[in-house]
């Protein structure tokens, strides 16, 4: 099966935000048998902090959510100026309600219940539509005080430069790019280290302990955590 892809030739990584836990799953399987790397959430307080960060490609979000509503998030994420394309879900298939989103910012409308194949397509197209316009926005990865941007290659925390080897680079975009998830030492190899046979997991905490002596430096050495027995992730205040 061929992947789902962004502008930078890696898998399209999806926000999944709704409070019915038959959604979440049903989308989680249905847009990770079609090649793209899916997250989930069920409030809208934490969907603001996933999206913010601006390391998804598409965020689909519903309008009714517990903590903060989906039109909320959305109006919030464009004040922090995040261009992510949303796409918002709703049983509301009045046209003001429409309307309503779509002011906001929104990148589409969907009505449940709603067909998936036609949801995948229009995820795709939105995609595209990034892909074709430039990356802008997208190339900036925020997760608390770090930034990333990866047009320039230039890693920050509060403003202040940090310099990475290319490999620790990757490995910390690998990590950044799907924060609050626990990446095992199998998924780190494959994302810095791609095919090399050659290498072994052992590497990946020689690396991990690299990158948090550069982080450590300039004060954001608990930003990578260690879960035992499971792999690493980028913890989200």
């Amino acid at each position: 099966m061929l992947k789902a892809v962004n502008h930078e030739s890696t898998p399209v990584r999806v926000l999944v935000v709704d409070d019915e836990v038959g959604v979440r799953t049903a989308l989680r399987r249905g847009l990770s048998a079609e090649g793209m790397e899916v997250t989930v959430c069920a409030e809208g307080h934490e969907a603001l902090q996933l999206a913010a960060t601006g390391a998804f490609d598409v965020v689909l979000l519903d309008v009714l959510l517990p903590g903060l509503s989906g039109y909320r998030v959305l109006e919030r994420l464009r004040e922090r100026g995040v261009h992510t394309p949303v796409l918002l879900v709703s049983a509301k298939d009045g046209e003001f309600d429409q309307a309503d989103g779509l002011d906001l910012g929104a990148d589409g409308y969907v009505v449940k219940p709603f067909s998936f194949v036609v949801l995948a397509a229009q995820v795709r197209a939105l995609v595209r539509r990034v892909g074709d316009s430039g990356p802008g926005g997208q190339d900036t990865l925020r997760v608390g005080e770090l930034e990333i941007d990866r047009s320039g290659r230039k890693v920050s925390w509060a403003g202040d430069p940090i310099a990475l080897s290319p490999r620790e680079y990757k490995l910390l975009v690998a990590l950044a790019s799907r924060p609050g998830t626990v990446l095992t030492k199998e998924d780190l190899l494959r994302a810095v280290w791609g095919n090399d046979q050659e290498v072994t997991r052992n590497v990946v905490e020689v690396y991990v302990g690299y990158l948090r002596r550069k982080l450590d430096a300039v004060g954001a050495g608990e930003l990578v955590e260690t879960v035992r027995g499971h792999g690493y992730r980028v913890v989200l205040d």
